[in-house]
């Protein structure tokens, strides 16, 4: 293997080693913060848009008359709609460019962000929000193919990191927000606040991401599209890349949808500005996610994945205890778990594809959308059905997978080195 695929420096003899010729972003370098700042706020309005109803879940319920498990579709909308939409979005920032697409789906998506709060009935705030949440496709794929294109590589998981960090805070800025708005002037002016806040980001974001420098349009042509999406879905690792991005969101989207329902009732009944607050643990995810490289560093990617399963896992028993002190603990055990998983994943997709970067990352983000859907309306029927030990229940089984396929990742790497190599 050459060095040039391990990362590994050349040195001839004693002679010194000869400066980088690498024009890509790196730490300290010119436009670097710029380009961090500029993604993170991205992420920060992606995230707080995207799960904007999910705090104001029991006041949606309250107002329209139904069950958890229907308004629950204001989140798996969103998500849905995203999920669906990121491929061919990704095949659009193949052709004309990462940051046009990028600052095209956060307009779309704040337009609609402003509209959300005058939705007469339930099934128009769906439709609404799944609108939204096919705009928002445009980011995660553009945005994790643009770092791989701009971000030298050894780089590249922290930058990631510092991008998941953005959803993270987006995530909990927008529910601790719409909590409290909420308890004072109803659900439709919290959502209604957190579209202006998206609205400021995104125009900063605009003005803040430096051009591109090593982007090369590729086709949109249906065949060559075909083609790219078939190869990384025949790739073994990238599956099984997808398939753990979607089983962490499985876990996270069902708890973070059902946790308000549990919170506001019985033995807690705790108020909506507190419930909003809870999602505070959301800055442990800002962490968690921004040190994903040092871990991988130390641990390995399948060894960080383990302990990311692990972390999550436990945090999931906590939370079946009947007080508020463990179930706090519990849901900050989940998070940390949630976003250092998929800081590994998403990151691990960048590096393994070569080539359509956008599509190997909208296929990841795909599965993780499709998962976020999936847990919050299989996570709310299990509620329903039969209480929070059924939502715990539905995640266990999804970190089970995720232990399971990085067992057989372990697995087939041993297999892989001892098979000999052919001239």
């Amino acid at each position: 293997m050459s060095p040039a695929d391990t990362g590994a420096s050349t040195v001839v003899g004693a002679a010194p080693l000869a400066p980088s010729t690498d024009s890509r972003l790196a730490p300290g370098g010119p436009g670097y913060r710029r380009m961090s700042f500029a993604l993170f706020l991205a992420g920060v309005a992606t995230f707080a848009l995207l799960y904007s109803t999910q705090a104001l879940l029991p006041l949606i319920s309250g107002e329209f008359g139904v069950a958890a498990s229907a308004a629950s579709w204001t989140v798996a909308g969103a998500t849905g709609g995203l999920a669906v939409f990121v491929l061919p979005m990704s095949a659009l920032s193949e052709r004309f460019g990462r940051r046009t697409v990028m600052t095209g789906s956060l307009a779309v998506a704040v337009t609609v962000g402003l509209l959300v709060p005058f939705a007469p009935s339930l099934t128009t705030l769906v439709v609404l929000r799944a609108v939204q949440g096919a705009a928002l496709a445009g980011l995660p794929a553009s945005a994790t193919a643009y770092l791989a294109e701009e971000v030298r590589p050894k780089a590249l998981v922290t930058a990631i990191g510092l991008f998941v960090a953005g959803n993270s805070v987006g995530g909990m800025s927008g529910r601790v927000i719409t909590g409290w708005v909420a308890q004072e002037w109803g659900w439709r002016v919290a959502v209604g606040v957190i579209g202006v806040i998206a609205v400021g980001c995104a125009v900063a974001f605009r003005l803040l991401l430096p051009a591109p420098r090593h982007f090369k349009a590729g086709s949109l042509r249906p065949r060559v599209l075909a083609r790219t999406v078939r190869d990384h879905l025949a790739d073994p690792l990238l599956r099984r890349l997808y398939a753990i991005g979607a089983l962490f969101m499985t876990v996270f989207g069902g708890v973070y949808t059902v946790i308000g329902y549990r919170l506001t009732q019985a033995p807690f009944s705790l108020p909506q500005g507190i419930v909003g607050s809870i999602f505070l643990v959301y800055l442990v995810g800002t962490v968690s996610a921004s040190t994903a490289g040092r871990l991988v560093g130390r641990l390995g990617r399948r060894g960080a994945l383990y302990l990311a399963g692990g972390t999550t896992a436990a945090g999931l028993l906590l939370t079946l205890v009947g007080s508020l002190v463990p179930v706090l603990l519990g849901l900050v055990l989940i998070t940390a778990g949630f976003f250092a998983g998929h800081a590994v994943a998403s990151s691990a997709v960048g590096r393994t594809a070569t080539r359509g970067r956008a599509q190997a990352a909208a296929l990841y983000q795909s599965a993780y959308y499709i998962g976020s859907s999936a847990g919050s309306t299989v996570g709310a029927v299990a509620f329903h059905a039969t209480g929070w030990s059924g939502t715990v229940g539905v995640g266990l089984l999804a970190v089970l997978g995720v232990v399971t396929i990085t067992v057989l990742g372990s697995r087939a790497a041993r297999v892989a080195a001892r098979r000999p190599v052919t001239a």
